[in-house]
């Protein structure tokens, strides 16, 4: 499987020029973001206890997620900002909606559409990261790039432990396809999805 940015669609120049014309709204987003990350991580540790290097990296995820929280939590706070109650993703929600019943068809689904929602997040800070100008945003912007690229590959990884190439790849196509259309369907606003 080819482990570049696998997303079918870019993200297009006005979710740029949104976000960085609304960057403190969208850092409210992001942070938002993160602590919800960790707690998807966490919960995959509780869903399935049995499997030892899920676990493993779930907690390490869920720990990373978490400092990255913290780190945007001090940018917002140094702009004079306070976090508001979390908002329901549209993107996020529309993606789970293609998480199938069945142990094992949940599992794959819950790892396929966690590595689509951070290939997708990597792709977005890197355009933030490369918009922004010199400075300690832009340093931090590549930073999380780089994480939420290895992100992404965890979790195909993991799909590895547990299913085929051939599985994998035929519902990974499936799930880049419908990323995409949601990506062009949900109308742009300064957050991360």
């Amino acid at each position: 499987m080819d482990r570049d940015c696998p997303l079918k669609s870019p993200s297009p120049q006005s979710w740029v020029d949104c976000v960085l014309e609304n960057f403190d709204t969208f850092l409210l987003d992001h942070a938002a973001a993160e602590k919800k990350a960790s707690g998807m991580a966490l919960s995959m540790v509780s869903h399935y206890p049995d499997k030892a290097r899920l676990v493993l990296a779930m907690a390490e995820l869920a720990v990373e997620e978490m400092v990255h929280f913290r780190e945007v939590i001090k940018i917002i706070q140094s702009r004079g900002l306070t976090l508001g109650a979390d908002v329901k993703d549209p993107y996020v929600n529309s993606i789970r909606g293609l998480l199938r019943q069945g142990s094992e068809l949940y599992l794959l689904d819950r790892l396929l559409t966690a590595g689509v929602i951070e290939a997708r997040g990597a792709e977005r800070f890197g355009l933030i990261a490369k918009a922004l100008p010199e400075g300690e945003l832009k340093t931090f912007y590549r930073s999380i790039t780089r994480s939420e690229d290895r992100h992404f590959e965890i979790f195909l990884d993991l799909a590895s432990d547990y299913f085929s190439t051939e599985i994998i790849e035929s519902r990974w196509q499936e799930i880049l396809t419908f990323e995409s259309q949601v990506v062009t369907d949900l109308p742009i606003r300064a957050a991360l999805h």
